[in-house]
């Protein structure tokens, strides 16, 4: 399995950037598909998921300001990123599992990308 993920790097605050995660060795469709992140010095949190068939699940301090989207034909999922803040500043991991559950406590990661929000 591997979770590719792109899209980061440096960005003003109040701009945008869109985080894309190519996955291969899954059933892509089957997949929930999950962005987290870590800031420096603190813990990975679950930003957003989606399931196979498009249904989200937002922390609520990224609702409104981020969107995950997927396209399971080119095995894709994206995190679309707006307003960015400094404290956004982390990297970005995607992560797969075949159920919510399964991607939110034992799911295949992905290798990260920075994101930097500069004030």
């Amino acid at each position: 399995v591997q979770l590719q993920a792109s899209g980061g790097g440096l960005v003003q605050a109040g701009g945008s950037l869109r985080l894309s995660c190519a996955a291969s060795g899954i059933i892509f469709r089957n997949n929930v598909m999950g962005w987290y992140r870590q800031a420096p010095g603190k813990q990975r949190e679950l930003v957003a998921f989606i399931t196979g068939g498009g249904s989200t699940t937002y922390a609520d301090s990224k609702k409104g300001r981020f969107t995950i989207s997927r396209d399971n034909a080119k095995n894709t999922v994206y995190l679309q990123m707006n307003s960015l803040k400094p404290e956004d500043t982390a990297v970005y991991f995607c992560r797969a599992g075949t159920t919510v559950a399964t991607m939110t406590s034992q799911g295949y990661w992905g290798q990260g990308t920075q994101v930097t929000v500069s004030s």
